[in-house]
C-alpha cells in the first residue's frame, strides 16, 4: 500500500531567518544609548530608561517594559498580531494629576524599584524621542471611580455619606488611580537587601533559569526591567496632599490576594480588611484629608497562587486540622521560605509621591511597619482590622499572624506560643 507523500514544509517567515544577535555578546553594548545616572534630581542629567526592542543600540537596560506582560507582546508578535517594532503613539496620555518632583526623586538611596520621571516622559525626554529614541512611560496616571458593594452597605449603615466629591450619588468613589511598573537600579537593589550586587545579579540570573544572561557579563547595565507584576495606587482626595505632613493621610500598603480580594475567599482577611481600607480612606478624605490604598502584585506572599492553594491543603489536612501555631510552618514546608514578599523595597512608592508621614496607617503588619519607618517616614496610629470583619475561616490566621509580632491592640499569646508559632519549636 502507498503512502501518500509528506506535505512540503511551508517555508519559514522572513523573521525567522533573521541573524539572532545576543545582548550578551561584545559590541552589543549601549553605544547610541543615553547614559542613566540614578539618583540625578535632574531628569536630563538622569536619562531616560529605553528598554524596548525597536533599536538594540539605544537600549541602556536589561529586561523589557510591561514585566510578565512582555511574553504576551513576544507570543503577539509571533502570531503576526503585533507589529515587530511597533512604537507607541503617546499623544493624550500625559497624567491627569501632576506628581512632584519631591526630594526623594534626587536621592539614590531613597528609591531604588521604581522610575521617579517613569509617569512623565512625554514631556521631560521630549528631546530624546524627538531625536528617534523610543522611550514608553513606566507610570501612567488617570481617574477613575470604585463601585463595591462594601460602600454601599457602609452607606446603608450610615458609616459613609454621599458628599459629591468623594462619594457620589451612584455610590462609587471619585479616585485618581496609578500604575507603575518596576525599574530596578541593581546596586541599590543590592544595598536595600544587603547583599553584594554581584551576588544578586548571579541570584536573578540562575533563578530566572539564565533568562537574562546581561545580569552577569554587562555590569555596565545598572538598570533592569523584571518580569514581576507592579503596583496600582488609589488616591482618595487629591494627590498633592500626600506630600502635606499637615494634612492626615489615611494609608494600607496591600498585597495581591487574589482568592480573597477578587472572589471573596474566606480563609483569610485580605479582602475585609482592604475594603475596611478603603472605607477609612473615604472617611478621611471627607474630613479633609487624603486616602492612599497601595496595592502590589504578590500573590500568596510572592510565593505564587499554586504553592499557596498546596498550602492550603497541608493546612486542612494536618493532624488536628488548620492551627494558628503551625500556619507559618506548613508555608515552609512547602515552600522552602515563610514569605517572599520583603518589604525592603515596598516604600519606593511612598516617597515617589512624597510622603512623610502616615497619620493613620491601616495595617497590623510589623514588616510592612518597620519597612516604612526604618525608611524615614513617620506612622501614627495604626489601624487593625475590626474583630467583626474577620471571617470564621481566617481566625487561625488572624490568632497565627499576632501570635508572630503582629499589631493588636488586644491580648498578644504567651512566650511559648509565640516561640511556636514563629517556628523556633518545631517538633
Amino acid at each position: 500500500m502507498l503512502t501518500p507523500p509528506m506535505p512540503a514544509a511551508a517555508p519559514e517567515p522572513p523573521s525567522a531567518t533573521r541573524h539572532i544577535r545576543l545582548t550578551s555578546h561584545p559590541g552589543q553594548g549601549p553605544g547610541g544609548a543615553p547614559p542613566v545616572r540614578w539618583g540625578a534630581a535632574d531628569p536630563l542629567q538622569r536619562g531616560p530608561i529605553v528598554g524596548t526592542t525597536t533599536s538594540r543600540g539605544q537600549r541602556n537596560v536589561i529586561g523589557t517594559h510591561s514585566g510578565s506582560y512582555g511574553v504576551y507582546r513576544a507570543l503577539a508578535v509571533a502570531a503576526g498580531s503585533l507589529t515587530r517594532g511597533h512604537r507607541a503613539d503617546l499623544t493624550d496620555t500625559a497624567p491627569t494629576d501632576a506628581i512632584g518632583p519631591y526630594p526623594p526623586w534626587g536621592d539614590a538611596g531613597k528609591i531604588v524599584a521604581i522610575d521617579p520621571w517613569g509617569a512623565s516622559v512625554q514631556t521631560v525626554f521630549a528631546g530624546h524621542l524627538a531625536q528617534g529614541y523610543d522611550i514608553r512611560p513606566t507610570i501612567a496616571v488617570t481617574k477613575a471611580h470604585i463601585h463595591l458593594p462594601e460602600i454601599r452597605q457602609a452607606l446603608a449603615f450610615q458609616r459613609l455619606a454621599i458628599d459629591g466629591r468623594i462619594l457620589l450619588d451612584d455610590a462609587s468613589a471619585a479616585v485618581t488611580k496609578i500604575a507603575i511598573e518596576p525599574v530596578w537600579w541593581l546596586p541599590g537593589v543590592a544595598r536595600r537587601f544587603k547583599v553584594g550586587e554581584a551576588e544578586l545579579r548571579r541570584a536573578l540570573f540562575e533563578e530566572t533559569g539564565g533568562m537574562y544572561p546581561e545580569l552577569v557579563t554587562r555590569s555596565d547595565l545598572e538598570v533592569f526591567l523584571p518580569p514581576i507584576g507592579g503596583q496600582t495606587l488609589y488616591v482618595f482626595g487629591d494627590v498633592r496632599a500626600l506630600a502635606d505632613p499637615g494634612i492626615t493621610l489615611t494609608a494600607r500598603v496591600h498585597d495581591e490576594c487574589n482568592g480573597s480580594d477578587v472572589f471573596g475567599s474566606d480563609i483569610c482577611t485580605c479582602r475585609p480588611y482592604l475594603t475596611h481600607a478603603i472605607e477609612e480612606c473615604i472617611l478621611g478624605a471627607q474630613k479633609g484629608g487624603v486616602g492612599l490604598i497601595a496595592y502590589s502584585r504578590k500573590e500568596g506572599r510572592a510565593l505564587g497562587e499554586v504553592t499557596k492553594f498546596l498550602v492550603y491543603n497541608a493546612r486542612k489536612r494536618q493532624a488536628g486540622g488548620d492551627r494558628a501555631d503551625t500556619y507559618f510552618l506548613r508555608t515552609e514546608c512547602v515552600a522552602g521560605v515563610q514569605d517572599m514578599r520583603f518589604q525592603e523595597l515596598m516604600p519606593d512608592v511612598l516617597h515617589w509621591l512624597g510622603i512623610r508621614r502616615i497619620h493613620r496607617l491601616v495595617s497590623m503588619s510589623n514588616d510592612k511597619y518597620d519597612a516604612i519607618t526604618g525608611s524615614g517616614i513617620e506612622v501614627g496610629e495604626r489601624v487593625k482590622i475590626p474583630d467583626a470583619l474577620v471571617p470564621a475561616d481566617a481566625q487561625v490566621e488572624i490568632e497565627a499572624k499576632i501570635a508572630a509580632g503582629y499589631f493588636t491592640d488586644g491580648a498578644v499569646p504567651d512566650g511559648e506560643r509565640l516561640a511556636r508559632v514563629k517556628g523556633r519549636d518545631l517538633e
